[in-house]
């Protein structure tokens, strides 16, 4: 059988013709071709007509275009190769010279196109370098033909490249292949994949969008969660040191309970004509006290001298309870008024004779020696309580209200 093709025994591509083997040497240098009976597959597209030469190109197609249906006129095609190298025609290459001298002479610019035919294109969803390549090779004439070039030459490698041409030249636009109703139907083909297009590209700015308000959800409620988790920690501190306070307070009344225990029992034993422990018993407590005597003295600080105070005015008015809590929360209030409005000068000053404070505060022992401690100053020969504003320590005023409202709510406080 007679060779049809040449095969490049580099790289196994087929050729028609030695023209094509010649192009084929210049662009990958591979020089060992040999005659083959294989021919080049000639697949045509039954849809736009288009024809492949290679089971690869063929797909190539149906992926950019979505046709998949190709009748196999290899065998039409088939003739034997002349090996023969074709002759070139002087006059004729003198010419093509010339012309091509004279191209690249001759200024290259983009054609001008329709505008409007260009954004009609463009909102078909084309690029402006496809829109207008396509114009200018159809004529510039009118969407359709346009269209129609797009169809036949949308597997062209340069399609999507902005043309250029020589100044002053025109194309003649080609008659398109395309029965209206095709043509037609490829325009609302094209219509159909740029609406799908840009359906698809808003549901992906949409995902997007929702992915951003998820996250700004998460982050929202994670902030939440550590403000809650804060509060709740600053609240168990708290109740951590309001509990320490009151078992402090318990430990206290409980050893000034037995404290008074060992009184009223040597107490007891005097009466009886008992002799006291003897001194072996108690020694223990002796050597204790003597150690403490090493131990450096420490002053009184204001809060103490406060609480020793009020358990002072309770145990000095214990028979009456009521009377004596009315009392924590009148000097309570006295505070708080004068720790709330510094600067008002109606809170800093009492009157030691004024009826209800000497019901209250005044005629109970310590009340006044608590203002005192706070602060404030006898002041017009005894008659009025002031604190002046240069001398109002709000540290004071708040360990004040701190150990009023410990006395208020302790049931322990003060026991004996």
């Amino acid at each position: 059988m007679a060779g049809v093709s040449l095969k490049c025994g580099d790289c196994g591509t087929l050729l028609r013709s030695v023209e094509e083997a010649q192009q084929h040497a210049e662009l990958t240098n591979h020089s060992n071709f040999s005659e083959s009976t294989e021919a080049v597959l000639n697949l045509v597209c039954t849809a736009c007509g288009k024809p492949c030469r290679s089971k690869t190109e063929s797909d190539l197609h149906t992926k950019r275009t979505g046709h998949t249906e190709f009748v196999d006129k290899t065998s039409e095609a088939a003739k034997p190769i002349s090996l023969e190298a074709p002759k070139v025609d002087e006059a004729a290459t003198s010419e093509e010279a010339l012309n091509a001298d004279a191209s690249q002479d001759a200024e290259m610019v983009v054609p001008e196109v329709d505008k409007k035919l260009v954004e009609e294109l463009e909102a078909m969803g084309f690029s402006t370098a496809r829109a207008t390549r396509a114009l200018h090779y159809s004529g510039n004439a009118s969407i359709e033909a346009a269209i129609n070039w797009i169809v036949e030459h949308e597997s062209d490698p340069d399609i999507d490249q902005m043309p250029l041409v020589p100044a002053n030249t025109k194309v003649e636009a080609p008659k398109p292949s395309l029965t209206p109703e095709e043509l037609k139907a490829k325009q609302q083909e094209l219509r159909e994949k740029a609406r799908k297009k840009k359906e698809e590209e808003e549901r992906r700015m949409e995902r997007e969008r929702e992915k951003a308000r998820q996250n700004e959800r998460i982050r929202i409620g994670k902030e939440l969660l550590e403000a809650k988790r804060i509060e709740e920690e600053n609240e168990r501190k708290r109740l951590l040191a309001l509990r320490k306070a009151e078992k402090e307070e318990e430990r206290r009344a409980r050893e000034k309970i037995k404290q008074k225990l060992e009184e009223d029992k040597a107490e007891r034993r005097r009466k009886l004509g008992l002799p006291p422990e003897e001194p072996s018993e108690a020694k223990p407590s002796t050597v204790v006290e003597e150690k403490k005597s090493f131990l450096p003295v420490r002053p009184a600080t204001k809060a103490e001298q406060m609480r020793e105070c009020l358990r002072s005015l309770k145990q000095n008015h214990k028979e009456d309870d009521t009377r004596v809590k009315k009392a924590f929360q009148t000097l309570l209030t006295y505070v708080g008024n004068v720790a709330r409005n510094p600067d008002e000068e109606k809170f800093r000053k009492i009157r030691l004779s004024n009826q209800t404070f000497q019901e209250r505060v005044g005629a109970l022992k310590g009340g006044i020696e608590f203002l005192e401690i706070c602060g404030f100053e006898k002041i017009d020969g005894g008659e009025f309580l002031f604190l002046p504003r240069d001398k109002v320590e709000m540290a004071v005023l708040n360990s004040a209200g701190s150990e009023l409202d410990s006395a208020i709510k302790n049931p322990f406080f003060g026991v004996l």
